[in-house]
């Protein structure tokens, strides 16, 4: 008399049944659809790697990191000069990390040398880091829009880019005019 049959469960199964063909079709879509959306991300660093000689400018506003050696200009939004690497040329970017060797001008808001980095020319920045260590020849100079190559960027070389070049380079180096 009270015995459980089939005929009272057939409600649950039958959406269950349903309902797992009808959804797993559905989420496919929309996590293919996000996949198209998330390359809005900001794409890594251009690598040039240790063994990579480039003969020329580069410009980018993207970020580059330098591991070979580069004969000519750089222009990035973040410029990494890797330990092993060497850069002879005149760099420009909005930040500026050096590991390695620059042979030119350096140009950057946000510059930093660190205990194996070896500069052998002008720097202009907004703001400098030297660490302890660092061999650096030439005269640093701050100014507010130091990525503009105007006449008028290049000309004032005061008493400021002096004194910076004096408290800032390993012992023996003395600054450059350029």
């Amino acid at each position: 008399m009270f015995s459980k049959s089939k005929i009272n469960e057939p409600g649950p199964k039958a959406s269950e049944t349903p309902a797992q063909p009808a959804s797993s079709p559905a989420p496919a879509p929309s996590s293919d659809y996000k996949a198209t959306t998330s390359p809005k991300a900001k794409p890594p660093a251009s690598i040039l790697s240790a063994d990579l000689l480039v003969t020329g400018n580069m410009k980018t506003t993207g970020d580059i990191q330098i591991e070979g050696q580069v004969d000519g200009d750089i222009r990035a939004h973040l410029l990494t000069i890797g330990e092993g690497a060497t850069v002879k040329g005149e760099v420009m970017a909005d930040d500026v990390v050096i590991h390695g060797r620059i042979i030119g001008r350096v140009r950057g808001l946000k510059v930093r040398l660190t205990s194996t980095a070896r500069v052998e020319g002008d720097i202009i920045h907004k703001t400098i880091a030297i660490e302890s260590g660092a061999h650096f020849e030439g005269s640093v100079q701050r100014q507010d829009d130091p990525l503009t190559t105007g006449a008028k960027a290049k000309m004032p070389t005061g008493s400021a880019g002096a004194s910076g070049a004096t408290s800032s380079s390993t012992a023996g180096a003395e600054p450059a005019k350029g």
